[in-house]
Protein backbone atom coordinates (compact mmCIF):
# COMPACT_ATOMS: atom_id res chain seq x y z
CA UNK A 1 0.00 0.00 0.00
CA UNK A 2 2.85 2.36 0.82
CA UNK A 3 4.44 1.62 -2.56
CA UNK A 4 1.11 2.31 -4.27
CA UNK A 5 0.76 5.66 -2.49
CA UNK A 6 4.29 6.65 -3.51
CA UNK A 7 3.56 5.68 -7.10
CA UNK A 8 0.37 7.77 -7.15
CA UNK A 9 2.19 10.72 -5.60
CA UNK A 10 4.99 10.51 -8.15
CA UNK A 11 2.43 10.32 -10.96
CA UNK A 12 0.60 13.36 -9.64
CA UNK A 13 3.85 15.34 -9.36
CA UNK A 14 4.82 14.33 -12.90
CA UNK A 15 1.40 15.38 -14.20
CA UNK A 16 1.72 18.75 -12.46
CA UNK A 17 5.18 19.28 -13.96
CA UNK A 18 3.93 18.43 -17.42
CA UNK A 19 1.01 20.80 -17.04
CA UNK A 20 3.25 23.51 -15.67
CA UNK A 21 5.84 23.29 -18.43
CA UNK A 22 3.17 23.31 -21.14
CA UNK A 23 1.60 26.53 -19.89
CA UNK A 24 2.23 29.51 -22.20
CA UNK A 25 1.65 33.05 -20.89
CA UNK A 26 -1.45 34.64 -22.39
CA UNK A 27 -0.86 36.91 -25.35
CA UNK A 28 -2.14 40.30 -24.22
CA UNK A 29 -1.27 42.18 -27.38
CA UNK A 30 -3.66 45.00 -28.24
CA UNK A 31 -2.16 45.73 -31.68
CA UNK A 32 -4.64 45.01 -34.47
CA UNK A 33 -4.14 44.85 -38.21
CA UNK A 34 -5.03 47.79 -40.47
CA UNK A 35 -8.62 48.63 -41.34
CA UNK A 36 -8.54 48.56 -45.13
CA UNK A 37 -12.07 49.92 -45.35
CA UNK A 38 -10.63 53.18 -44.09
CA UNK A 39 -7.54 53.00 -46.31
CA UNK A 40 -9.12 55.26 -48.89
CA UNK A 41 -8.43 58.71 -50.27
CA UNK A 42 -11.06 61.43 -50.20
CA UNK A 43 -13.87 61.15 -52.74
CA UNK A 44 -13.10 64.68 -53.95
CA UNK A 45 -9.72 63.51 -55.30
CA UNK A 46 -10.28 62.48 -58.91
CA UNK A 47 -7.97 62.82 -61.90
CA UNK A 48 -8.35 62.37 -65.63
CA UNK A 49 -8.25 58.56 -65.58
CA UNK A 50 -9.42 55.91 -63.12
CA UNK A 51 -6.53 53.44 -63.32
CA UNK A 52 -3.48 51.98 -61.62
CA UNK A 53 -0.03 52.58 -63.17
CA UNK A 54 1.20 50.27 -65.92
CA UNK A 55 4.28 48.15 -65.23
CA UNK A 56 6.36 50.23 -67.66
CA UNK A 57 4.59 53.49 -66.90
CA UNK A 58 7.47 55.67 -68.15
CA UNK A 59 6.72 54.72 -71.76
CA UNK A 60 3.70 57.01 -71.73
CA UNK A 61 6.12 59.93 -72.18
CA UNK A 62 7.25 58.46 -75.53
CA UNK A 63 10.92 59.20 -74.88
CA UNK A 64 13.32 56.49 -76.16
CA UNK A 65 16.15 58.15 -74.24
CA UNK A 66 14.19 57.82 -71.00
CA UNK A 67 13.37 54.17 -71.78
CA UNK A 68 17.06 53.39 -72.33
CA UNK A 69 18.14 55.17 -69.15
CA UNK A 70 15.65 53.35 -66.92
CA UNK A 71 16.51 49.99 -68.50
CA UNK A 72 20.19 50.59 -67.86
CA UNK A 73 19.59 51.83 -64.30
CA UNK A 74 17.57 48.73 -63.40
CA UNK A 75 20.42 46.60 -64.70
CA UNK A 76 23.54 48.44 -63.52
CA UNK A 77 22.56 50.47 -60.46
CA UNK A 78 24.50 49.17 -57.41
CA UNK A 79 21.34 49.29 -55.31
CA UNK A 80 19.85 46.48 -57.38
CA UNK A 81 22.98 44.37 -56.86
CA UNK A 82 22.64 44.85 -53.09
CA UNK A 83 18.96 43.87 -53.24
CA UNK A 84 19.77 40.69 -55.15
CA UNK A 85 22.43 39.64 -52.64
CA UNK A 86 19.93 40.12 -49.81
CA UNK A 87 17.45 37.90 -51.63
CA UNK A 88 20.12 35.21 -52.03
CA UNK A 89 21.04 35.46 -48.34
CA UNK A 90 17.40 35.18 -47.24
CA UNK A 91 16.81 32.18 -49.52
CA UNK A 92 19.90 30.51 -48.08
CA UNK A 93 18.39 30.96 -44.61
CA UNK A 94 15.20 29.23 -45.81
CA UNK A 95 17.23 26.30 -47.15
CA UNK A 96 19.12 26.10 -43.86
CA UNK A 97 15.90 25.87 -41.86
CA UNK A 98 14.48 23.24 -44.19
CA UNK A 99 17.67 21.21 -43.95
CA UNK A 100 17.31 21.08 -40.14
CA UNK A 101 13.90 19.41 -40.45
CA UNK A 102 13.25 15.65 -40.52
CA UNK A 103 15.76 12.82 -40.80
CA UNK A 104 19.52 13.19 -40.66
CA UNK A 105 21.85 10.34 -41.75
CA UNK A 106 25.62 10.41 -41.78
CA UNK A 107 28.56 8.02 -41.98
CA UNK A 108 31.55 8.37 -39.65
CA UNK A 109 34.77 6.45 -39.39
CA UNK A 110 37.99 6.69 -37.48
CA UNK A 111 41.23 4.94 -36.61
CA UNK A 112 43.31 5.55 -33.51
CA UNK A 113 46.44 3.94 -32.05
CA UNK A 114 46.77 4.35 -28.29
CA UNK A 115 49.12 3.10 -25.59
CA UNK A 116 47.42 2.29 -22.31
CA UNK A 117 49.25 3.00 -19.06
CA UNK A 118 50.88 0.04 -17.39
CA UNK A 119 49.99 1.45 -13.97
CA UNK A 120 46.54 2.73 -14.84
CA UNK A 121 43.02 1.37 -14.76
CA UNK A 122 43.63 -1.48 -17.22
CA UNK A 123 45.99 -4.32 -16.14
CA UNK A 124 48.10 -6.42 -18.46
CA UNK A 125 47.86 -7.45 -21.25
CA UNK A 126 46.05 -4.15 -22.06
CA UNK A 127 48.08 -1.99 -19.72
CA UNK A 128 51.52 -1.14 -21.01
CA UNK A 129 50.76 -1.99 -24.65
CA UNK A 130 49.67 -0.28 -27.86
CA UNK A 131 46.30 -1.03 -29.45
CA UNK A 132 44.42 0.07 -32.52
CA UNK A 133 40.82 1.34 -32.41
CA UNK A 134 39.07 1.16 -35.78
CA UNK A 135 35.42 2.12 -36.22
CA UNK A 136 32.90 2.65 -39.03
CA UNK A 137 29.47 3.87 -38.00
CA UNK A 138 26.24 4.91 -39.72
CA UNK A 139 24.19 7.28 -37.59
CA UNK A 140 20.59 8.42 -38.03
CA UNK A 141 18.40 10.84 -36.13
CA UNK A 142 14.92 12.21 -36.61
CA UNK A 143 13.33 15.29 -35.16
CA UNK A 144 9.58 14.73 -35.10
CA UNK A 145 8.89 18.45 -34.63
CA UNK A 146 6.12 17.58 -32.19
CA UNK A 147 5.04 21.17 -31.56
CA UNK A 148 5.77 22.73 -34.96
CA UNK A 149 8.98 24.57 -34.02
CA UNK A 150 10.78 23.82 -37.29
CA UNK A 151 7.67 24.60 -39.32
CA UNK A 152 7.41 27.96 -37.59
CA UNK A 153 11.09 28.68 -38.18
CA UNK A 154 10.74 27.78 -41.86
CA UNK A 155 7.69 30.04 -42.16
CA UNK A 156 9.66 32.85 -40.53
CA UNK A 157 12.58 32.38 -42.93
CA UNK A 158 10.21 32.31 -45.91
CA UNK A 159 8.69 35.57 -44.66
CA UNK A 160 12.11 37.19 -44.58
CA UNK A 161 12.92 35.90 -48.07
CA UNK A 162 9.65 37.26 -49.47
CA UNK A 163 10.30 40.58 -47.70
CA UNK A 164 13.71 40.74 -49.39
CA UNK A 165 12.08 40.16 -52.79
CA UNK A 166 9.55 42.91 -52.11
CA UNK A 167 12.39 45.20 -51.00
CA UNK A 168 14.10 44.54 -54.33
CA UNK A 169 10.91 45.46 -56.18
CA UNK A 170 10.65 48.63 -54.10
CA UNK A 171 14.26 49.49 -54.93
CA UNK A 172 13.51 49.03 -58.64
CA UNK A 173 10.47 51.31 -58.44
CA UNK A 174 12.44 53.95 -56.55
CA UNK A 175 15.26 53.87 -59.11
CA UNK A 176 12.85 54.08 -62.06
CA UNK A 177 11.03 57.03 -60.49
CA UNK A 178 14.28 58.80 -59.63
CA UNK A 179 15.63 58.38 -63.18
CA UNK A 180 12.38 59.64 -64.68
CA UNK A 181 12.19 62.66 -62.40
CA UNK A 182 15.83 63.54 -63.01
CA UNK A 183 15.46 63.17 -66.79
CA UNK A 184 12.27 65.24 -66.90
CA UNK A 185 13.85 67.90 -64.69
CA UNK A 186 16.86 68.01 -67.02
CA UNK A 187 14.61 68.55 -70.04
CA UNK A 188 12.82 71.33 -68.17
CA UNK A 189 16.11 73.05 -67.29
CA UNK A 190 17.23 72.88 -70.90
CA UNK A 191 13.92 74.34 -72.05
CA UNK A 192 14.10 77.16 -69.49
CA UNK A 193 17.70 77.91 -70.49
CA UNK A 194 16.71 78.08 -74.17
CA UNK A 195 13.75 80.31 -73.37
CA UNK A 196 16.00 82.59 -71.31
CA UNK A 197 18.46 82.82 -74.22
CA UNK A 198 15.57 84.07 -76.35
CA UNK A 199 14.78 86.68 -73.69
CA UNK A 200 18.43 87.74 -73.71
CA UNK A 201 18.29 88.33 -77.47
CA UNK A 202 15.17 90.45 -77.11
CA UNK A 203 16.64 92.34 -74.15
CA UNK A 204 19.74 93.18 -76.20
CA UNK A 205 17.45 94.77 -78.78
CA UNK A 206 15.75 96.70 -75.99
CA UNK A 207 19.13 97.92 -74.73
CA UNK A 208 20.28 98.90 -78.23
CA UNK A 209 17.10 100.89 -78.76
CA UNK A 210 17.46 102.76 -75.49
CA UNK A 211 21.12 103.52 -76.16
CA UNK A 212 20.13 105.00 -79.53
CA UNK A 213 17.36 107.04 -77.95
CA UNK A 214 19.80 108.23 -75.27
CA UNK A 215 22.05 109.64 -77.96
CA UNK A 216 19.04 111.40 -79.41
CA UNK A 217 18.19 112.79 -75.99
CA UNK A 218 14.84 111.01 -75.86
CA UNK A 219 15.54 108.99 -72.66
CA UNK A 220 17.70 109.43 -69.60
CA UNK A 221 20.67 107.33 -68.59
CA UNK A 222 18.67 105.54 -65.86
CA UNK A 223 16.54 103.78 -68.45
CA UNK A 224 19.66 102.54 -70.23
CA UNK A 225 21.17 101.31 -66.99
CA UNK A 226 17.90 99.58 -66.12
CA UNK A 227 18.00 97.71 -69.45
CA UNK A 228 21.62 96.74 -68.78
CA UNK A 229 20.66 95.43 -65.36
CA UNK A 230 17.82 93.36 -66.82
CA UNK A 231 20.21 91.90 -69.40
CA UNK A 232 22.75 90.98 -66.71
CA UNK A 233 20.03 89.27 -64.66
CA UNK A 234 18.92 87.23 -67.65
CA UNK A 235 22.51 86.17 -68.41
CA UNK A 236 22.96 85.09 -64.80
CA UNK A 237 19.68 83.15 -64.94
CA UNK A 238 20.70 81.36 -68.14
CA UNK A 239 24.03 80.34 -66.59
CA UNK A 240 22.21 79.13 -63.49
CA UNK A 241 20.00 76.86 -65.60
CA UNK A 242 23.06 75.55 -67.45
CA UNK A 243 24.78 74.76 -64.14
CA UNK A 244 21.70 73.01 -62.76
CA UNK A 245 21.42 70.98 -65.96
CA UNK A 246 25.04 69.88 -65.64
CA UNK A 247 24.42 68.80 -62.05
CA UNK A 248 21.30 66.92 -63.12
CA UNK A 249 23.30 65.05 -65.75
CA UNK A 250 25.64 63.87 -63.00
CA UNK A 251 22.64 62.71 -60.99
CA UNK A 252 21.51 60.68 -63.98
CA UNK A 253 24.99 59.27 -64.49
CA UNK A 254 25.07 58.02 -60.90
CA UNK A 255 21.56 56.57 -61.11
CA UNK A 256 22.34 54.49 -64.18
CA UNK A 257 25.66 53.36 -62.68
CA UNK A 258 27.74 54.65 -65.59
CA UNK A 259 31.33 55.85 -65.68
CA UNK A 260 32.12 59.32 -66.89
CA UNK A 261 33.44 58.13 -70.26
CA UNK A 262 30.59 55.78 -71.17
CA UNK A 263 27.69 57.89 -69.97
CA UNK A 264 25.25 58.27 -72.87
CA UNK A 265 24.96 61.74 -74.33
CA UNK A 266 21.54 63.26 -73.91
CA UNK A 267 21.98 65.50 -76.95
CA UNK A 268 18.35 65.67 -77.94
CA UNK A 269 16.48 68.35 -76.06
CA UNK A 270 12.77 67.78 -76.17
CA UNK A 271 9.93 68.38 -73.77
CA UNK A 272 8.12 65.04 -73.27
CA UNK A 273 4.61 64.61 -74.57
CA UNK A 274 1.66 65.46 -72.37
CA UNK A 275 0.46 62.47 -70.32
CA UNK A 276 -2.79 62.41 -68.38
CA UNK A 277 -2.47 61.52 -64.72
CA UNK A 278 -4.38 58.52 -63.35
CA UNK A 279 -5.80 57.75 -59.91
CA UNK A 280 -7.87 54.66 -58.99
CA UNK A 281 -11.25 55.47 -57.52
CA UNK A 282 -10.71 52.90 -54.73
CA UNK A 283 -7.54 51.91 -52.87
CA UNK A 284 -8.32 49.52 -50.00
CA UNK A 285 -6.80 46.04 -50.13
CA UNK A 286 -5.58 46.59 -53.69
CA UNK A 287 -3.08 49.13 -52.36
CA UNK A 288 -1.39 46.35 -50.36
CA UNK A 289 -0.86 44.25 -53.49
CA UNK A 290 0.34 47.28 -55.46
CA UNK A 291 2.91 48.67 -53.03
CA UNK A 292 6.09 46.57 -52.69
CA UNK A 293 7.05 48.36 -49.47
CA UNK A 294 3.73 47.32 -47.90
CA UNK A 295 4.29 43.77 -49.11
CA UNK A 296 7.74 43.81 -47.49
CA UNK A 297 6.27 45.12 -44.23
CA UNK A 298 3.57 42.45 -44.24
CA UNK A 299 6.07 39.66 -44.89
CA UNK A 300 8.20 40.89 -42.00
CA UNK A 301 5.11 40.57 -39.81
CA UNK A 302 4.65 37.02 -41.13
CA UNK A 303 8.26 36.27 -40.18
CA UNK A 304 7.68 37.70 -36.70
CA UNK A 305 4.57 35.52 -36.27
CA UNK A 306 6.72 32.50 -37.11
CA UNK A 307 9.34 33.51 -34.56
CA UNK A 308 6.66 33.95 -31.91
CA UNK A 309 5.25 30.50 -32.66
CA UNK A 310 8.73 28.97 -32.44
CA UNK A 311 9.29 30.71 -29.09
CA UNK A 312 6.07 29.20 -27.74
CA UNK A 313 7.26 25.66 -28.51
CA UNK A 314 10.11 26.13 -26.03
CA UNK A 315 7.54 25.66 -23.24
CA UNK A 316 6.73 22.11 -24.36
CA UNK A 317 8.69 18.88 -23.75
CA UNK A 318 11.17 17.97 -26.46
CA UNK A 319 11.80 14.37 -27.57
CA UNK A 320 14.38 13.35 -30.16
CA UNK A 321 15.22 9.83 -31.34
CA UNK A 322 18.58 8.65 -32.62
CA UNK A 323 20.13 5.39 -33.74
CA UNK A 324 23.48 4.17 -34.99
CA UNK A 325 24.98 0.93 -36.27
CA UNK A 326 28.51 0.12 -37.23
CA UNK A 327 31.71 -1.80 -36.67
CA UNK A 328 34.36 -1.32 -34.01
CA UNK A 329 37.50 -3.33 -33.30
CA UNK A 330 41.04 -3.07 -31.95
CA UNK A 331 42.40 -4.99 -34.95
CA UNK A 332 41.97 -3.92 -38.55
CA UNK A 333 41.89 -7.56 -39.69
CA UNK A 334 38.80 -8.21 -37.51
CA UNK A 335 36.85 -5.10 -38.58
CA UNK A 336 34.52 -6.95 -40.94
CA UNK A 337 33.77 -9.82 -38.54
CA UNK A 338 30.21 -10.20 -37.25
CA UNK A 339 31.44 -9.95 -33.68
CA UNK A 340 32.73 -6.40 -34.35
CA UNK A 341 29.25 -5.02 -34.86
CA UNK A 342 27.91 -2.26 -32.63
CA UNK A 343 24.46 -0.69 -32.34
CA UNK A 344 22.71 2.07 -30.46
CA UNK A 345 19.13 3.24 -30.16
CA UNK A 346 18.48 6.24 -27.99
CA UNK A 347 16.03 8.92 -27.08
CA UNK A 348 16.67 12.37 -25.65
CA UNK A 349 13.97 14.04 -23.58
CA UNK A 350 14.01 17.54 -22.15
CA UNK A 351 11.37 19.17 -19.98
CA UNK A 352 11.46 22.83 -18.87
CA UNK A 353 10.54 23.05 -15.19
CA UNK A 354 12.17 26.13 -13.67
CA UNK A 355 14.32 28.70 -15.48
CA UNK A 356 13.84 31.89 -13.43
CA UNK A 357 11.45 33.28 -16.06
CA UNK A 358 13.84 33.10 -19.00
CA UNK A 359 11.30 31.46 -21.30
CA UNK A 360 8.61 33.98 -20.41
CA UNK A 361 11.02 36.87 -20.94
CA UNK A 362 12.16 35.48 -24.29
CA UNK A 363 8.60 34.99 -25.47
CA UNK A 364 7.61 38.46 -24.30
CA UNK A 365 10.53 39.93 -26.26
CA UNK A 366 9.54 38.13 -29.46
CA UNK A 367 5.92 39.15 -29.05
CA UNK A 368 6.91 42.77 -28.46
CA UNK A 369 9.02 42.72 -31.63
CA UNK A 370 6.04 41.24 -33.49
CA UNK A 371 3.74 43.98 -32.19
CA UNK A 372 6.27 46.63 -33.19
CA UNK A 373 6.36 45.28 -36.75
CA UNK A 374 2.54 45.18 -36.89
CA UNK A 375 2.40 48.79 -35.71
CA UNK A 376 5.00 49.74 -38.32
CA UNK A 377 2.95 47.95 -40.95
CA UNK A 378 -0.21 49.81 -39.92
CA UNK A 379 1.67 53.12 -40.05
CA UNK A 380 3.07 52.23 -43.48
CA UNK A 381 -0.48 51.70 -44.78
CA UNK A 382 -1.54 55.10 -43.41
CA UNK A 383 1.55 56.74 -44.93
CA UNK A 384 0.84 55.09 -48.31
CA UNK A 385 -2.70 56.48 -48.39
CA UNK A 386 -1.38 59.88 -47.31
CA UNK A 387 1.25 59.87 -50.08
CA UNK A 388 -1.36 59.05 -52.71
CA UNK A 389 -3.75 61.70 -51.42
CA UNK A 390 -1.10 64.41 -51.21
CA UNK A 391 0.19 63.83 -54.74
CA UNK A 392 -3.32 63.66 -56.16
CA UNK A 393 -4.28 66.88 -54.41
CA UNK A 394 -1.12 68.54 -55.72
CA UNK A 395 -1.92 67.44 -59.27
CA UNK A 396 -5.40 68.89 -58.97
CA UNK A 397 -3.93 72.19 -57.82
CA UNK A 398 -1.32 72.23 -60.58
CA UNK A 399 -4.04 71.58 -63.17
CA UNK A 400 -5.88 74.70 -62.01
CA UNK A 401 -2.66 76.74 -62.06
CA UNK A 402 -1.88 75.54 -65.58
CA UNK A 403 -5.34 76.55 -66.78
CA UNK A 404 -4.89 80.02 -65.29
CA UNK A 405 -1.38 80.30 -66.74
CA UNK A 406 -2.65 79.24 -70.15
CA UNK A 407 -5.10 82.12 -70.09
CA UNK A 408 -2.28 84.50 -69.14
CA UNK A 409 -0.12 83.13 -71.97
CA UNK A 410 -2.95 83.61 -74.46
CA UNK A 411 -3.42 87.18 -73.24
CA UNK A 412 0.32 87.89 -73.60
CA UNK A 413 0.29 86.35 -77.08
CA UNK A 414 -2.62 88.61 -78.06
CA UNK A 415 -0.79 91.67 -76.74
CA UNK A 416 2.30 90.79 -78.77
CA UNK A 417 0.18 90.27 -81.90
CA UNK A 418 -1.54 93.61 -81.40
CA UNK A 419 1.80 95.36 -80.85
CA UNK A 420 3.13 93.86 -84.08
CA UNK A 421 0.03 95.05 -85.92
CA UNK A 422 0.33 98.57 -84.56
CA UNK A 423 4.02 98.64 -85.50
CA UNK A 424 3.20 97.70 -89.08
CA UNK A 425 0.53 100.39 -89.16
CA UNK A 426 3.00 102.96 -87.87
CA UNK A 427 0.99 103.43 -84.66
CA UNK A 428 3.59 102.03 -82.23
CA UNK A 429 7.34 101.89 -81.72
CA UNK A 430 9.48 98.78 -81.83
CA UNK A 431 10.11 99.13 -78.08
CA UNK A 432 6.48 98.26 -77.40
CA UNK A 433 6.78 95.10 -79.52
CA UNK A 434 9.96 94.08 -77.68
CA UNK A 435 8.33 94.56 -74.28
CA UNK A 436 5.32 92.51 -75.39
CA UNK A 437 7.69 89.80 -76.62
CA UNK A 438 9.50 89.72 -73.28
CA UNK A 439 6.19 89.41 -71.46
CA UNK A 440 5.22 86.48 -73.66
CA UNK A 441 8.55 84.71 -73.05
CA UNK A 442 8.16 85.18 -69.30
CA UNK A 443 4.73 83.54 -69.49
CA UNK A 444 6.28 80.70 -71.48
CA UNK A 445 8.84 80.21 -68.69
CA UNK A 446 5.99 80.04 -66.17
CA UNK A 447 4.34 77.40 -68.33
CA UNK A 448 7.52 75.33 -68.48
CA UNK A 449 7.82 75.48 -64.69
CA UNK A 450 4.24 74.32 -64.18
CA UNK A 451 4.62 71.58 -66.78
CA UNK A 452 7.71 70.31 -64.98
CA UNK A 453 5.88 70.44 -61.64
CA UNK A 454 3.04 68.46 -63.20
CA UNK A 455 5.42 65.79 -64.56
CA UNK A 456 7.34 65.54 -61.29
CA UNK A 457 4.12 65.09 -59.32
CA UNK A 458 2.79 62.56 -61.82
CA UNK A 459 5.86 60.39 -61.25
CA UNK A 460 5.56 60.85 -57.47
CA UNK A 461 1.92 59.71 -57.62
CA UNK A 462 2.86 56.71 -59.77
CA UNK A 463 5.48 55.75 -57.19
CA UNK A 464 2.95 56.23 -54.36
CA UNK A 465 0.60 53.84 -56.20
CA UNK A 466 3.31 51.18 -56.43
CA UNK A 467 4.82 52.01 -59.82
CA UNK A 468 3.08 49.18 -61.67
CA UNK A 469 4.10 46.51 -59.14
CA UNK A 470 1.59 43.73 -58.49
CA UNK A 471 1.97 40.89 -55.99
CA UNK A 472 1.69 37.34 -57.27
CA UNK A 473 -2.00 36.36 -57.80
CA UNK A 474 -2.00 33.62 -55.15
CA UNK A 475 -0.15 35.84 -52.73
CA UNK A 476 -2.55 38.73 -53.35
CA UNK A 477 -5.56 36.44 -52.89
CA UNK A 478 -4.26 35.40 -49.46
CA UNK A 479 -3.51 38.96 -48.33
CA UNK A 480 -6.87 39.50 -46.67
CA UNK A 481 -6.70 36.19 -44.80
CA UNK A 482 -3.13 36.91 -43.69
CA UNK A 483 -4.03 40.40 -42.59
CA UNK A 484 -6.81 39.04 -40.43
CA UNK A 485 -4.30 36.63 -38.88
CA UNK A 486 -2.09 39.59 -38.04
CA UNK A 487 -4.90 41.14 -36.05
CA UNK A 488 -5.40 38.03 -33.89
Amino acid sequence: MRHLRLTKAAGAILALLLAGCAHIPADKSQVAGPDFERAQHAASLALARDAWPDQEWWKQYQEPQLDALITRALKDNPTMAVAQTRIASAQAAVNTQRAAEGAQVDLAGGINRQRYSGTGLFPEPIGGNWFNDVSVQARASYDFDWWGKHRAQIASAIGQANAARADAAQAAQTIAASVAQSYLRLQSLWAREENTREQIAVQRDVLSGRQLRLKQGLVNVDMVQGAEQDLANLNAQAESYATQAAREQEVLRALVGAHGDDFPKLARRQIPVEASAALPSRLGMELLARRPDLQAARWRVEAALGRAKAAETAFYPDLNLSASAGLDTVSVSKLLQWASRTGLVGAAFSLPIFDSGRLEAGLATVRAQRDELIADYNQAVVNAVRDVSQEAATLQGIAKQRNAQLQAFKAASTLEYNAQARLKAGLAESAAVLQARLALLRQRDNGIQLFDADLQTQVALIKALGGGYRAEPLQAANDQQNTRAIAK
